[in-house]
């Protein structure tokens, strides 16, 4: 008997975290057959060796079960992060947002730490990343009363790598040169995106929704998270 409980208990975590992620498949791809909400672009900008589109809906992100590639990222205090060392210690709740600027991203941010500490208790660490320089990451870090870690990717390189950049539209052009310290000077953002890995760096959950006004919910997330860990023991 105490068999069967457990195999129906973890048949409904796998099932739960199973229609997550197709949750997460399908937001993307709803938003993309309907991209009426989100900001548009005629052109396409070309980069040497790699092509990165003008319209958050043509991204090609990371799936599920892919592997991150390298990571060198710079933290708020302006030293160097390598994120593949970080994740390689605990599982990792790792988040692109557009920058402090942005008011539906600074709303994340704060929704995300009121989990922070459950997330923390379950063996998580989190680690958000953004287009803004080191100084800027700081005053988000104050701004909205943050515990975890902020990384600054100014040349969106990692977002490039996990294939979340576009281009922007020309009305950001000139907050994103300045909130990154000049570096962003392909005038780049990163789709918003939430993914969580594993210890190998293996994707086990995303969101990622091309609408920036869409987040996912901090409850959510967690819950994601709590079944993920389960399923992992």
């Amino acid at each position: 008997m105490t068999h069967n409980l457990f195999n129906s208990a973890k048949l409904k975590h796998y099932t739960k975290a199973l229609l997550l992620a197709a949750f997460s498949l399908f937001v993307f791809f709803t938003v993309k057959a309907n991209p009426l909400t989100i900001d548009t672009l005629s052109t396409i900008k070309t980069l040497p060796g790699e092509i990165i589109p003008a319209n958050p809906t043509d991204i090609s992100p990371l799936l599920i079960g892919e592997s991150i590639p390298t990571v060198n990222l710079t933290d708020f205090n302006g030293k160097p992060f390598n994120l593949n060392e970080e994740v390689a210690k605990k599982p990792t709740v790792l988040i692109f947002y557009r920058g402090g600027w942005c008011p539906f991203c600074n709303r994340e941010l704060s929704g995300i730490q009121t989990i922070e500490g459950s997330l923390r208790a379950m063996g998580y660490q989190i680690v958000a990343i953004s287009t803004d320089s080191p100084e800027n990451l700081s005053k988000t870090m104050g701004k909205d009363q943050l515990t975890y870690t902020l990384l600054s990717d100014s040349e969106l390189s990692v977002s490039k790598a996990f294939g979340l950049a576009y281009v922007a539209p020309k009305a950001y052009e000139k907050l994103l040169v300045n909130s990154s310290n000049g570096k962003n000077i392909d005038k780049l953002l990163p789709v918003p995106s939430v993914f969580i890995l594993d210890t190998k760096g293996t994707i086990q959950f995303e969101y990622i929704n091309p609408d920036y006004k869409q987040r996912i919910n901090p409850d959510l997330l967690q819950a994601v998270a709590g079944a993920l860990k389960k399923e992992s023991k």
